[in-house]
């Protein structure tokens, strides 16, 4: 049984506190949630009010879907990071 595992680096321009950086990663986290049923943390909790780590996670019988469905998830993520002043700077997958 395939794993999809896809993490997001963000950089967050607009937030001037870690305040600003916990609305943006919440936000995120509970839009990918609710759109894609799937399990999101936020892996690296560092001090820098600027950068975060996203950690996103699937289960499934097929692996295409999980490919398909990473994709969605980046391009979702990509649109609510910018409506929020932050930027997905970098993305990977990984299949176990």
């Amino acid at each position: 049984m395939p794993i999809a595992f896809l993490t997001l680096e963000l950089h967050i321009e607009a937030a001037h506190s870690l305040k600003d950086k916990r609305q943006v990663v919440r936000s995120l986290k509970d839009c990918l949630r609710a759109s894609f049923n799937v399990s999101v943390a936020e892996l690296d909790s560092s001090g820098l009010w600027n950068r975060a780590t996203i950690g996103v996670v699937s289960v499934s019988d097929s692996r295409d879907y999980l490919d398909g469905l990473m994709k969605n998830v980046e391009r979702q993520a990509t649109r609510i990071a910018n409506n929020h002043g932050a930027e997905v700077t970098d993305s990977f997958s990984e299949y176990l």
